[in-house]
């Protein structure tokens, strides 16, 4: 598999992750059969005339049981890096999702560089959002970065993610 397929199959991973986090939360799911239906049923397939991606299946499933197995630790991490002591939990659900799969990354998968974490996950908020949340998404990751991973951004200015995986 070439490098760019396999950077196009875990971006499609992170946004069904970051949808199966949603489904979780929203309906108190349980993760492994969450994941199982993802696999099977979701990622890679056409349902009601929408095409989901083909995705790496062990990078989502790492992505979904690592927020859930961490979520105490990420929700604090992110509620660190909010403005004006707002807490995760007060955040737009897929807002939340989209900063916890970012979050595990920054903090569990040091194969992928900062900038292109951040980038992806702009990416994912602009497939829900127009408006202010992928900025917002990037101002977060940013600081998360630069704590979890102290001197992989070199400049001061918010990241300019421009990395591909």
């Amino acid at each position: 598999m070439n490098e760019n397929s396999q950077g196009v199959r875990r971006s499609a991973a992170r946004l069904g992750a970051v949808q199966a986090l949603y489904q979780i939360e929203a309906a108190d799911g349980t993760p492994s059969i969450v994941i199982q239906e993802f696999i099977d049923i979701r990622l890679g397939s056409e349902i009601e005339g929408v095409e989901y991606a083909d995705a790496d299946p062990d990078f989502f499933t790492d992505i979904v049981n690592g927020v859930h197995g961490q979520l105490d630790t990420i929700d604090e991490k992110i509620g660190g890096a909010l403005s004006g002591g707002w807490a995760t939990n007060r955040l737009d659900r897929t807002v939340r999702q989209i900063l916890r799969a970012g979050t595990y990354e920054l903090m569990a998968r040091v194969d992928v560089p900062s900038l292109v974490i951040i980038n992806e996950y702009v990416d994912v908020a602009h497939s829900f959002y127009e408006n202010q949340e992928p900025g917002f998404v990037n101002g977060v990751l940013d600081r998360l970065s630069r704590d979890l991973r102290p001197g992989e951004l070199k400049d001061n200015s918010p990241a300019k993610a421009k990395g591909k995986e």
